[in-house]
């Protein structure tokens, strides 16, 4: 008999990480033959609460793929609905993607109404939030209280789940490669897509632009005497979810207008290509992190790559293999640069991501969920 899944978050046409989780999620087990449907939102976030100016996406969905946006995140009334819709289906199991104490309510409560007759596993990309608030470890206990057992994309999170549960039923899976953006151009052509320089020094910012993400430490790294007299110029790629002047004014205090190149739109899936294999190396300055999915696009791109040393970004990213792991000290980040450039290690780093990215597959992933699921029934 074919098995049957339901994963339940944020599916396509709704954008960001979590979304393309879940389609590239839902594809690997249509791929394994799994009859696998996804529940997603018909509102995710009000509108007042969402800091960007969209929360879609457009562009065609992944082929083949049951994608139904009838999850209400504010409307109780609606979660038993759900639950109920859920029951009725059967599954072998559900998973669930936990993010953000505001999901709390609506995901633990439908968990903890399906878990009645049905195993539910969670995906665990934070339990304590990038920025907190009051009341976010009430919200994530009543969560993770509702859930059978537990996967998580970094060892750091592993770790903060140790303050909400005791169980042993949990596991730590490296976040899979993004392999959904395209293939890989050569540089030329793309930076040509790009109206770049075919012979510049190009660096990459990707994302949404939020605090906890270093966009400003990146900035006073750009203005090192050594990086300017090298002509790099830094790519920003995303939307702020921030006050953008404050960026531009400290770009403009510290004279680097000519070295900072801002596209801060959402990028649309067919352009992400582009912007990566049109740099030589993919930074995250980050403050904080768990794990990242820019680094798993990078990956697929074969692109060398600069991260801070927080949360599980340095178990991602081998220092001197495929990049550099760096403290948040902007000298240093610098140092790294420069010596990226002078020592000319982009051949080096890139055949050493064609390699090392082997081990963050989606059947990987599979597995641990089935795994763990099969010594709870």
């Amino acid at each position: 008999m074919k098995r049957k899944v339901i994963i339940i978050g944020p599916a396509f046409p709704y954008r960001g990480g979590i979304a393309n989780f879940n389609n590239s999620l839902a594809v690997e087990y249509q791929n394994q033959g799994v009859d696998v449907q996804v529940y997603s939102f018909s509102l995710q976030y009000p509108s007042f609460l969402f800091p960007g100016k969209t929360q879609y996406e457009e562009g065609e969905g992944p082929d083949g793929i049951k994608i139904f946006p009838i999850i209400n995140s504010v409307n109780p009334f609606n979660w038993f609905k759900i639950a109920r819709k859920v029951r009725n289906e059967n599954p072998d199991y559900v998973i669930i993607r936990y993010w953000l104490p505001f999901m709390a309510p609506c995901l633990g409560t439908i968990a903890k109404l399906i878990r009645k007759t049905t195993k539910v596993f969670a995906i665990t990309d934070n339990v304590i939030p990038h920025e907190q608030r009051i009341g976010d470890n009430l919200l994530t206990r009543y969560f993770v209280k509702s859930c059978d057992a537990f996967l998580t994309l970094s060892s750091s999170v592993l770790d903060d789940l140790l303050k909400f549960t005791n169980t042993k039923e949990k596991i730590f899976i490296p976040h899979p490669i993004y392999d959904s953006f395209g293939e890989i151009v050569e540089k030329d052509k793309a930076r040509k897509n790009l109206g770049l320089d075919e012979n510049g020094k190009y660096l990459l910012f990707f994302g949404f632009v939020r605090k906890y993400k270093g966009l400003d430490v990146m900035i006073d790294v750009m203005a090192d005497r050594r990086i300017k007299d090298l002509g790099v110029k830094l790519i920003v790629a995303g939307e702020f979810y921030e006050n953008k002047e404050e960026y531009i004014s400290q770009i403009d205090v510290l004279g680097i207008n000519d070295s900072v190149i801002l596209k801060s739109d959402f990028i649309p899936e067919e352009e992400v290509k582009d912007y990566f294999c049109a740099s030589d190396m993919i930074t995250q300055t980050y403050r904080t992190a768990t794990q990242s999915g820019v680094t798993q696009i990078a990956y697929h791109f074969e692109r060398p790559m600069l991260v801070t040393n927080v949360g599980g970004l340095a178990e991602i990213v081998p220092h001197n293999k495929v990049g550099y792991v760096c403290d948040i000290n902007t000298k240093y980040i610098a140092d790294s640069i420069v010596e990226f450039y002078s020592e000319e290690k982009e051949e080096e780093f890139t055949k050493n991501t064609k390699e090392e990215k082997l081990r963050f597959t989606w059947s990987e992933l599979v597995k641990g969920v089935d795994n763990l699921i099969k010594k709870q029934l």
